[in-house]
């Protein structure tokens, strides 16, 4: 607790100011705009932080990230496959290679500065990939269509997750097991070095990770920006912004490696 001395020389309690959040957008739109959905920055503000909106412009990250006092990396087209080797699937749709640098980049320096982070449907492959993940091109293809992960025209659908036991997810959420908004049709295929799964669909797909050295990075591939109204789901925002109020992090609690910048 910071205290402040006024005139009469009595020690008052400092108010903690609010986290500043910052949060990835869409690029420029052809309507002139740059566009970001608003459950994100209301989850950020019911949780107590305040959002600041980061459209893929030419940022310094390193200014970005000093700004903040933590990230969301949000949801949207998909990733260049070039970005992980992959190959080129005729699903894959919304390639923005000016938004696929500028989030990588911020993502392996967010994750080497231990900057809080949440990753949120594309924003979890954003972090996966600058961990040196990679990803399943279209889920069909290998896990089958018992459990719809999106709908046709890309429309969003919900189904059952489970999560581990034990992880930091289950001590936020609560439950082992939650019904979840779903919008993908991509997942990483295995966690990357230094994270953990969190959580999984009953078809085994990959729905959550943690990384285990790193104070607060969770990924969930599902949207709980959608689901606020649902205690479970809004914990996971608050729980973010608890970690970005919080003081006093070891610098040498761990060491991160992440090479290079952008894609590979």
């Amino acid at each position: 607790m910071n205290f402040q001395t006024p005139l009469n020389g009595m020690k008052t309690p400092t108010p903690i100011k609010p986290p500043l959040i910052g949060i990835t957008t869409y690029n420029y739109q052809p309507t002139g705009n740059f566009y970001s959905p608003a459950g994100y920055t209301q989850a950020v503000q019911r949780s107590g932080g305040i959002p600041i909106l980061l459209p893929p412009v030419p940022w310094n990250p390193a200014v970005i990230l000093n700004s903040v006092d933590g990230l969301v990396f949000t949801g949207g087209g998909d990733l260049d496959p070039n970005c992980y080797k992959g190959s080129l699937h005729p699903t894959i749709y919304g390639v923005d290679p000016e938004r696929d640098t500028a989030e990588l980049t911020l993502a392996k320096l967010a994750l080497s500065e231990r900057k809080p982070v949440l990753g949120i449907c594309r924003g979890l492959e954003v972090l996966m990939v600058a961990s040196g993940g990679d990803l399943v091109s279209h889920i069909p293809d290998e896990f089958g269509e018992d459990v719809a992960h999106r709908l046709e025209l890309l429309k969003p659908t919900e189904h059952r997750v489970q999560i581990v036991a034990d992880t930091q997810l289950a001590s936020i959420i609560g439950k082992h097991e939650i019904n979840v908004v779903s919008w993908h049709h991509q997942a990483v295929r295995t966690a990357p070095l230094g994270w953990n799964i969190a959580a999984q669909a009953p078809d085994g797909v990959i729905e959550a990770l943690e990384h285990e050295l790193h104070p607060f990075a969770i990924a969930l591939q599902w949207h709980p920006e959608l689901s606020l109204n649902e205690p479970a789901h809004l914990s996971v925002f608050q729980a973010l912004i608890k970690a970005a109020t919080a003081e006093g992090v070891n610098p040498d609690a761990f060491n991160l490696h992440t090479a290079g910048w952008g894609c590979r």
